[in-house]
């Protein structure tokens, strides 16, 4: 199954009754948010989950996760609504508010290992045991095509949108938004922390690599390599000089997370507010002409810390 345009257009009306289309929110000086941190389960992930229960099924046996937080929350989330059973195996690093959210959806949650890779071969081998659908938090062609439903609903509400500010962990939420854009003319701007630059590693590599994860934001975007399957995209863009991979420093997301809540009341955490980072900071200047869009991409936080 692919995650180009057709396959994001199929997703989205597969998963209509499952998720929320999330609203925007124009702030001058800023452009314009998308709160898909108002998503289903806090995050924009959701959307991949259940794309991917739906298009490949589950059988008695469930489904299985790994996840930092946001996805085995989404995939909780969406286990629940199926009927389904749930095993989520998070790293240690996971914010105690995302293991009781994925809790208290149901689901049975396994917590080992210093990183999420250590949770991810640790959920791959319980999987091949019983025998439960794997759901990639990623890197699978039907996650991708659930998370570009993203791009597809935002260009509904804001066509004059010429670049995007996302968020990047694995690969997954901005590796769907550029297929959807592939051939749009729409600029992304791929933002990572210092202390997780998976995605920004692997473009100066050539290839994807293991990279550090640290950091403030590292249990939502501290994956170690960023998935093979968004890559080829990413570079593609970054080529025609419609990507561009920006870094922001903990400072930055946090300062971001109080303005959100300062201007906005709205309560990100800082894998959500790494995005908007990188305008605030100045780490990346719009171009004169440039209509911004920025991707508020989770919530799962503890609300004092936003403060």
């Amino acid at each position: 199954m692919p995650f180009d345009r057709s396959a994001i257009a199929a997703a989205a009306r597969r998963i209509a009754g499952d998720i929320r289309r999330t609203p925007q929110l124009a702030m001058p000086g800023w452009g314009v948010l998308k709160l898909e941190m108002l998503q289903l389960g806090g995050s924009f992930k959701p959307r991949g989950a259940f794309n991917r229960m739906r298009a490949a099924g589950a059988g008695d046996a469930g489904v299985i996760a790994a996840s930092g937080g946001n996805h085995g929350v989404a995939v909780a989330a969406a286990a629940q609504s199926l009927g389904l059973r749930a095993e989520i195996f998070v790293p240690e690093i996971a914010a105690e508010a995302k293991r009781a959210r994925i809790r208290s959806f149901g689901a049975r949650l396994v917590v080992g290992g210093a990183g999420y890779d250590e949770a991810r071969q640790a959920s791959e081998a319980r999987a091949a045991g019983t025998g439960a659908l794997v759901v990639h938090a990623y890197d699978q062609p039907e996650v991708l095509a659930g998370q570009g439903t993203v791009a597809l609903e935002w260009e509904e509400q804001a066509p004059e949108l010429t670049h995007l500010l996302v968020a990047v962990g694995g690969g997954g939420l901005i590796g769907g938004i550029a297929a959807w854009h592939r051939a749009s003319g729409v600029t992304l701007v791929a933002v990572e922390p210092e202390g997780c630059p998976a995605l920004h590693e692997a473009l100066a590599a050539g290839r994807p690599v293991p990279a550090p994860v640290g950091g403030l934001a590292a249990d939502s975007l501290g994956a170690r390599q960023v998935g093979g399957l968004m890559f080829p995209l990413a570079a593609e863009l970054q080529a025609a000089g419609r990507l561009a991979p920006v870094l922001v420093t903990d400072g930055a997301i946090r300062n971001a997370q109080r303005a959100l809540w300062e201007n906005a009341r709205l309560v990100a955490e800082p894998g959500g507010a790494t995005a908007l980072a990188a305008l605030l900071s100045g780490a990346w200047t719009p171009p004169v002409g440039a209509k911004v869009g920025v991707l508020v991409c989770g919530a799962n936080t503890d609300p004092a810390s936003a403060a």
